[in-house]
């Protein structure tokens, strides 16, 4: 099985930064899709970023775009989410998520993975 562990939440003022950490550990000799999801009370979990550690693509929302970069971690089961310029609006609970990616790995549909993290919170004040 795979544990998925994310970390790294907080609060900040606008245009603040913060930097999310995201693990998998156990059977990950196939993980190499990892992204991340953002969440608020009421409204449907929304994929912001991804990332293919088997050959470092990545894929973002365009509201996030020029402001968040997805990295690989230590290893290619790890990533880290570098936040940048943060918003109000990016305030939310940051899941991180992986699955096994054989053959296609753009896709920020969280119905498509299988493994997730808690959630850490980001808040971002006005």
């Amino acid at each position: 099985q795979v544990q998925v562990v994310g970390s790294g939440g907080g609060s900040v003022q606008a245009g603040g930064s913060l930097t999310l950490s995201c693990a998998a550990s156990g059977d990950t000799r196939n993980i190499m899709c990892l992204a991340w999801f953002r969440q608020v009370p009421g409204k449907k979990r929304e994929g912001v970023a991804v990332i293919y550690t088997g050959g470092i693509s990545t894929f973002y929302i365009d509201s996030v775009k020029g402001r968040f970069t997805i990295s690989q971690g230590a290893t290619k089961a790890s990533t880290f989410l570098q936040m940048i310029n943060l918003k109000p609006e990016d305030s939310g609970d940051y899941f991180c998520a992986a699955r096994d990616c054989r053959g296609w790995w753009r896709t920020l549909d969280p119905t498509d993975y299988t493994f997730w993290g808690q959630g850490t919170q980001v808040t971002v004040s006005s």
